[in-house]
């Protein structure tokens, strides 16, 4: 699959994931209108958003400076590699 460059096309990306994310928020709340399933909602995804920070940002910065975030497969398989051979210094 080619790189997506255009930034148009990467600005209704961005715009079609948010409206995904809040159509899929609206219609569980709508199922199930209650304060615990919005706080519950709200803490899911506050923290995939910060995990998707620490593998992008706190690895790349300051885990492993040579690693280069390319996804979450990426990630996976960088996690994978370290504990079959660790790389680290004591």
């Amino acid at each position: 699959m080619k790189d997506l460059t255009d930034t148009r096309w990467i600005k209704l990306k961005g715009v079609m994931l948010l409206l995904a994310g809040l159509f899929a928020s609206l219609l569980l709340l709508c199922e199930h209108p209650t304060l615990k399933t919005a706080v519950l909602l709200a803490a899911a995804v506050w923290s995939f958003t910060r995990f998707y920070y620490f593998a992008f940002y706190v690895i790349e910065h300051y885990v492993d400076p040579v690693y280069r975030f390319s996804g979450l497969w990426s990630f996976a398989r960088y996690l994978i590699q370290r504990k079959r051979h660790p790389k680290e210094k004591p």
